[in-house]
């Protein structure tokens, strides 16, 4: 039985590998709730009440990508924050991604 991408460690990537074909990341991205495939990344738009509650998913965000060290690109308003994940490494997306997406949307389900 395969686990869920939520439940997965990102491995390393020092580059060296192809990026995910199309195929692969319309499967992976189908196990993923609102998020889009943006070129050669993945993006989701989260919406708060606040800025308050906008800054504390981005520390949330933050703790996820220091514990998998993957790192997305935020960009952050007063009550949203838009999360774009693409492995850098290799210019396109890796399975990381989508762990680190799926571990996001898994914390505010709690």
């Amino acid at each position: 039985m395969e686990c869920s991408l939520d439940q997965k460690k990102c491995k390393p990537c020092e580059g060296g590998v192809p990026p995910l074909k199309d195929e692969e990341i319309a499967e992976l991205l189908g196990k993923l709730e609102g998020w889009a495939r943006m070129g050669n990344a993945i993006s989701k738009t989260y919406s708060f009440k606040n800025y308050y509650e906008t800054m504390a998913f981005v520390n949330m965000t933050a703790w996820v990508s220091h514990n998998e060290d993957h790192h997305p690109d935020l960009h952050v308003g007063y009550n949203q924050c838009r999360v774009e994940y693409m492995t850098h490494a290799i210019g396109g997306l890796s399975e990381n991604d989508f762990i680190c997406a799926a571990k996001i949307d898994t914390l505010l389900s709690i």
